[in-house]
């Protein structure tokens, strides 16, 4: 049963939360910031809302009809007869609100207006599967992904260790290029189960646009990325140039695997684009420690 819940948490995405934190924790020490607990409360609460947001959907697309048996992406508990629906929906709620209780521990670090932006967030984990507007049915769910996993938390992260906005500068540009590598992992998600999609009606982007305009927008995306941190780039060492450089390359490379696979060939893949920007954000902490 553990390697049920395990496979539900879907441990290949978790890099994505964690990437946001670690571009955050050093955007914070670029400016002369570090505080242990804060960073650590961040990357619990990143964590805890994105597994809630993983059972959510399996949940919720199960009880919507959207799933089925034998499908090409991850195995889904739910759907397979290894969880039932209502422990699910049990473990999305409990996980939810373990997110809220850790988020209220971060307001001794920061200001009021964090509790909208922690309720904007707790929404976007279940509104990404369900509500009356399901964000991933619509073609949102890539835009959103590039706000609550790139923008929210880097520049919270920085925010609420340096205990003022003053690294915008920095965290900004760093947050948005975060987002952008966000959502090619949906991007390759979506790209694997547009045919499942389709046929149930959930309009991704990828639905919506197609694979080889989608395939074209995860290649753009991964090196609009590394352009939009040239502010970044330019207050640190040359030699901060071969980050960016070493990324492209290395993304240039997945994508063209990611256009000539299909089906469960691109599990590895969406694993490998999640893994990839967590290795982005270590070297860029590296960078940011060393450039300050």
């Amino acid at each position: 049963m553990l390697k049920k819940w395990i496979e539900a948490i879907r441990p290949r995405t978790i890099p994505v939360s964690i990437a946001g934190v670690i571009a955050g924790t050093g955007c914070a020490i670029f400016n002369n910031r570090f505080n242990l607990i804060p960073a650590l409360l961040c990357l619990l609460f990143a964590t805890l809302a994105q597994i809630a947001s993983n059972f959510g959907n399996e949940y919720y697309d199960y009880a919507n009809g959207l799933d089925k048996k034998g499908r090409k992406g991850f195995r889904r508990g739910v759907t397979e007869g290894d969880i039932t629906p209502l422990t699910m929906k049990r473990a999305t709620y409990t996980t939810l609100a373990m997110a809220a209780v850790t988020g209220c521990l971060t307001l001794h670090y920061g200001d009021w207006w964090l509790i909208p932006i922690g309720v904007s967030i707790v929404i976007f984990a279940l509104a990404y599967s369900t509500g009356p507007y399901p964000l991933s049915h619509h073609g949102l769910g890539d835009v959103a992904v590039i706000i609550f996993f790139g923008i929210a938390p880097v520049t919270l992260t920085c925010y609420l260790q340096s205990g003022s906005l003053n690294g915008l500068s920095t965290s900004l540009p760093t947050s948005i290029a975060i987002g952008l590598l966000a959502a090619n992992v949906l991007i390759v998600n979506n790209y694997r189960d547009m045919d499942d999609d389709r046929s149930v009606g959930k309009r991704t982007t990828v639905v919506i646009f197609g694979r080889k305009v989608m395939g074209r927008v995860y290649l753009v995306s991964g090196i609009s990325a590394m352009a939009i941190m040239t502010p970044v780039w330019a207050e640190l060492p040359l030699s901060a140039v071969a980050v960016p450089l070493i990324y492209i390359g290395i993304h240039i490379r997945l994508w063209r695997k990611m256009t000539s696979a299909e089906g469960a060939a691109l599990n590895p893949i969406l694993g490998k684009t999640a893994m990839n920007m967590l290795l982005f954000s270590l070297m860029l902490l590296v960078l940011f420690i060393v450039g300050r």
